[in-house]
C-alpha cells in the first residue's frame, strides 16, 4: 500500500484593482508595447486598502477547503508561503489560521517566487511520513507594497494574489499524488532579486528608508539567464526521478515570471506550448502566489483530467529552485 499526497482542493483570491500597462506608461518612461515584448504582461492586479497578504490568503484557503469539501478542523497543518509578509512578527500563517478557524500547527517559508512549490512539498513531507491527512498550503503576496514605483525594471513586474490547494493523503497501489520533486538553492546568486532593508543586517531607519532600501531590486538580465538554466534542470530532474519522458506531461504549470522564461523553459524540457499554463500577462509575476493561481485557472478551465502528469516548476530569489511532478486525482 502507497500513501501519496494528492492535491484535492484549490482556490484563489485577486484583488479587483487592476494596473495596465497604459497606467505604466503615466509612471515611468516605459510603454505597453516593450512591456509586452519583454514580459508578455499587459496588467497585473493590485491589492487596495484593507486588503493585506493574510486576508488574500484567508480568502484563497476559504475557496480550497470549500471545493475540497472538508471544515477548517479537518485540517492538520498550514504551509504559508509568502515574501511579503503581514509583519515581521508574528509570522503570516498565525493571521491566515485565526481567519480561517484553524486549529492546528501553522509556519511560514520565505523562498520567494519557489515559495509554493517548496511549501507543497514540504506539506507532501507531512502527509507521506508524518501520519497526516490533511495539509492546507497557500501562496500569498501583496508585492505592491514594496515597489518603487519611479524603477522601470521593477515596478511592471509584479502583481498581487494568493493561491491555495488541499492536499490529502491517499493510500492505493498506485494512488495520484506528489510522484517525485526537486529542491536546490544558490546561495552566491543572492544579490540578484534582493530588498536589503529591515533585517538584522541593515535594520530600518530614517536612512535605510530615504535610500530606498525597503523596496526589491533586481539585475533583471542575470535572473532570466539563471532562471531558465535552473528551471530547465529542475524539471528535467524530477522527470527522471519520477522516470517520466517530457511527452508525457500532460500540463507544464511555471512560475509566470516572464512569458520569455515560460517559452524558453518549455522548448529546452521539449514540451509542447499548448501544454503549458500561462496567464502572466493577466495577474503579472505574482511570486509564491504565481504557480497556484495558474494551477487553479488550468483546472477550472477543464484542462485536466484523473491521471494527467502535472510538471510544477518555480525559481525565487536565493537563488532557489523547486519542482513537483503530480498525478491528477479526480
Amino acid at each position: 500500500m502507497i500513501t501519496r499526497a494528492a492535491l484535492t482542493g484549490w482556490g484563489v483570491c485577486v484583488p479587483e484593482a487592476r494596473l495596465t500597462n497604459a497606467d505604466f506608461e503615466r509612471l515611468v518612461e516605459t510603454s505597453d508595447e516593450w512591456i509586452v515584448e519583454r514580459t508578455g504582461i499587459r496588467e497585473r492586479r493590485v491589492a487596495g486598502e484593507g486588503e493585506t497578504t493574510a486576508t488574500l490568503g484567508i480568502a484563497a484557503g476559504a475557496a480550497a477547503l470549500k471545493q475540497a469539501g472538508i471544515r477548517p478542523h479537518d485540517v492538520d497543518l498550514l504551509v504559508l508561503a509568502t515574501t511579503t509578509p503581514e509583519q515581521p512578527i508574528p509570522q503570516t500563517s498565525a493571521f491566515v489560521q485565526e481567519g480561517l478557524g484553524l486549529r492546528c500547527g501553522a509556519f511560514d517559508i520565505s523562498v520567494g517566487c519557489a515559495g509554493f512549490v517548496y511549501g507543497l512539498i514540504t506539506g507532501s513531507m507531512f502527509l507521506v511520513g508524518g501520519g497526516l491527512e490533511r495539509v492546507l498550503v497557500v501562496g500569498a503576496e501583496t508585492l505592491s507594497r514594496i515597489l518603487d514605483y519611479t524603477d522601470r525594471q521593477t515596478c511592471v513586474l509584479f502583481g498581487d494574489a494568493a493561491g491555495a490547494v488541499v492536499l490529502s493523503a491517499v493510500r492505493g497501489e498506485d494512488p495520484p499524488g506528489l510522484l517525485a520533486w526537486d529542491l536546490g538553492c544558490d546561495g552566491s546568486a543572492s544579490d540578484l532579486i534582493q530588498m536589503r532593508g529591515g533585517g538584522s543586517r541593515l535594520p530600518t531607519s530614517a536612512a535605510t528608508v530615504a535610500a530606498g532600501e525597503h523596496c526589491v531590486k533586481m539585475d533583471g538580465a542575470e535572473v532570466f539567464r539563471r532562471a531558465v538554466r535552473s528551471a530547465v534542470a529542475s524539471g528535467s530532474a524530477t522527470l527522471e526521478r519520477a522516470g517520466v519522458k517530457p511527452e508525457q506531461v500532460d500540463l507544464f504549470v511555471p512560475h509566470q515570471a516572464n512569458v520569455r522564461i515560460i517559452r524558453a523553459a518549455a522548448q529546452r524540457l521539449g514540451l509542447d506550448p499548448e501544454r503549458v499554463a500561462v496567464n502572466v500577462d493577466r495577474y503579472g509575476n505574482t511570486s509564491a502566489a504565481s504557480v497556484p493561481l495558474a494551477l487553479a485557472e488550468a483546472a477550472d478551465a477543464g484542462r485536466l483530467k484523473g491521471g494527467d502528469l502535472v510538471l510544477l516548476t518555480a525559481i525565487g530569489a536565493g537563488m532557489a529552485w523547486a519542482s513537483a511532478l503530480l498525478r491528477w486525482g479526480e
